[in-house]
């Protein structure tokens, strides 16, 4: 395992480009497929790249404002302590990288976007205390965390998507509950065993002491403020002013849940950030302070987000995510159906990195495959889920915010998360066959 992580390693560290090219490569090769494969002109690419390419608006200001406001969270005062408790009990690699882990894991299961930032920040504040551990690892370990347990998350996407009244394929597959999708014994198994699997390659892939790369940054310098002085100054820390915006909003958090049950989403996720970031931090002016010092880790979320809507785009229109999904279908059986159709989500997420997104598309295309077949579409909810969950560990979309917070490269984590891949695959790949034998 470990000479497995070093050769991915060396291989990413000589070939593989910074996130941003990465992306770019991608585009090109979504164009020639598109051309070949989709028969269209480039002409009509061109129309559907423009056409896709703002479609991630919405969704990468969500993005930015996971990143930002869990960095605000996180620097709370009373968060950092409780961070720092974290990462005051690891004094060796070994406990530095199970206590990450676990604790990104938990964090997930709640919602991926808390496990991505605040799993990140945990990595961090580990690192900066365990200078026998590798950072590189500790990152990487966490985010592999959080995508091996996402198939339970709580938030996870096309599972709440068609629990949704008035969903795309309601007609077709009516409303399927989360005890079918997030809480089956199918996501459950592949979550534990997945996530034991994962935890087991990075032990295996650990550095020895004299390969450790400890974490080189310092702690934050803390100056005191000055007491305000002028008007505006202690209209900026008014105490008043931020306690009747926090009140303000847990009574919209109150009527949220009321209204819509436990119901965890991208938005609330945010605003409960939101929330409890200008709550822990008590004055308008220190939050805002804050949120400007976390603003430069989402610069490749902005740059790199409309090209991955661009990729979108091309693939939808030009008709290669249906072309994909027909021809697994064309060569699949009941038993190896679901097998194929988490293949062909790997596939497809590598270019639609979008658990939404991926699913609009390609979803109507494997439900439509199952008509005459004794499949549940549960179970292609399910096998849809996983697949663009594992090739997350490869398609560098979702690390973006990882990577800003943690100052690191593609390439420093990589080798570790394409390993973490390989060992999901085998596990998620192995249960997608038993399903339909097991009869889950």
């Amino acid at each position: 395992m470990k000479f497995l992580s070093k050769s991915l390693n060396i291989l990413v560290e000589r070939y593989l480009p910074s996130a941003y090219l990465f992306a770019l490569i991608l585009t090109i090769v979504a164009v020639a497929m598109g051309m070949t494969l989709g028969g269209a002109s480039l002409p009509e690419i061109a129309e559907m790249w423009y056409g896709g390419f703002w479609n991630f608006l919405e969704f990468g200001m969500q993005m930015v404002i996971v990143l930002v406001t869990g960095y605000a969270l996180a620097q709370a005062p009373l968060a950092k302590r409780l961070l720092t408790k974290f990462a005051e009990v690891p004094k060796t690699q070994f406990a530095a990288l199970t206590v990450v882990m676990v604790v990104s894991a938990g964090l997930g299961i709640i919602s991926w976007g808390l496990g991505f930032v605040a799993g990140t920040i945990v990595s961090i504040e580990v690192a900066r205390r365990t200078q026998t551990a590798d950072f590189r690892l500790l990152v990487a370990s966490s985010y592999s965390a959080v995508i091996a347990t996402q198939p339970m998350s709580l938030a996870l996407t096309a599972p709440l998507l068609v629990n949704t009244p008035e969903h795309p394929l309601e007609d077709k597959i009516g409303l399927i509950p989360v005890t079918q999708t997030i809480f089956s014994p199918t996501m459950l198994t592949i979550s534990i065993l997945g996530f034991i699997g994962v935890y087991i390659a990075f032990a295996l892939m650990a550095p020895r002491a004299e390969e450790v790369v400890p974490f080189k940054g310092r702690p934050a310098d803390v100056t005191e403020q000055s007491k305000p002085d002028t008007a505006a100054e202690k209209i900026d820390n008014s105490i008043i002013i931020n306690t009747a915006v926090v009140i303000l909003g847990i009574t919209a958090i109150a009527l949220y849940f009321i209204a819509n049950g436990f119901n965890l989403e991208l938005n609330i996720m945010n605003f409960i950030f939101l929330i409890a970031g200008i709550c822990l931090h008590g004055s308008p002016a220190k939050y805002a302070k804050c949120i400007t010092d976390g603003i430069p880790a989402a610069s490749g979320i902005v740059l790199q987000f409309p090209f991955y809507a661009g990729i979108i785009g091309i693939m939808a229109g030009s008709g290669l995510i249906v072309l994909i999904g027909q021809w697994f279908a064309s060569i699949s059986t009941d038993s190896t159906f679901l097998l194929l159709a988490y293949v062909s989500a790997m596939i497809v997420n590598i270019f639609v990195p979008s658990a939404g997104g991926q699913w609009q598309v390609q979803g109507p295309v494997m439900i439509e495959a199952v008509q005459n077949m004794n499949i549940s579409p549960a179970t292609v909810v399910n096998a849809v889920s996983v697949g663009d969950m594992t090739t997350n560990l490869l398609q560098p979309f979702f690390v973006l915010p990882t990577l800003g917070l943690s100052k690191l490269g593609l390439k420093d984590i990589w080798g570790y998360c394409m390993t973490a891949m390989l060992v999901l695959m085998l596990i998620s790949g192995t249960i997608f066959l038993l399903v339909p034998v097991l009869g889950w």
